[in-house]
């Protein structure tokens, strides 16, 4: 039974029949699929310090975003790269994908990394998306994530995936 349908997601209360043969049921959330970029320089990354009004406080993170209907994962990174960061890419690497939360939600967000950075303004913010942009070193990356200071998961998981082969 749908309990909810927005923009982003919808929310259904099913049965599910799990492997050992219990039936249950279970509240599952389906968003649409997303995506997140670590921009690559010479010198580091790109991250951003943005606002998150669910927590209520700004955090570090790559550039993220959700998928348009009928976009594909490719083509929203080099969207939402230039929304939010301002810089497209002249190579978008495919680094696989990541389940945020699988106890409760389908979400499925494609990791990419983004080198050969351009600056471009083809895309806009939205609104309510509430962003600076910073240049961080390796080691400074590094020490944000060990000392909590990056606190994102998909960030920690895209970090771990890319950008790592000047090591």
């Amino acid at each position: 039974m749908e309990i909810f349908r927005g923009r982003r997601l919808w929310i259904e209360n099913t049965k599910v029949m799990l492997p050992n043969g219990l039936e249950q049921e279970k509240v599952i959330v389906h968003p649409r699929g997303a995506v997140a970029i670590l921009p690559v320089t010479p010198t580091g990354y790109k991250l951003l310090r943005q606002y998150r009004y669910a927590i209520g406080q700004y955090i570090y993170e790559a550039p993220a975003g959700t998928m348009e209907d009928g976009e594909d994962p490719a083509a929203t990174a080099h969207r939402e790269l230039i929304e939010e960061a301002g810089v497209a890419a002249t190579t978008m690497t495919p680094k696989g994908f990541i389940y945020t939360t699988p106890g409760f939600t389908d979400e499925k967000i494609w990791l990419f990394e983004a080198r050969g950075l351009v600056p471009s303004s083809e895309f806009k913010k939205d609104a309510d998306e509430v962003i600076e942009v910073i240049d961080v070193t390796k080691d400074e990356m590094d020490a944000m994530v060990e000392n909590g200071t990056i606190c994102d998961a998909k960030t920690i998981c895209l970090i771990h995936r890319c950008g790592r082969d000047d090591e």
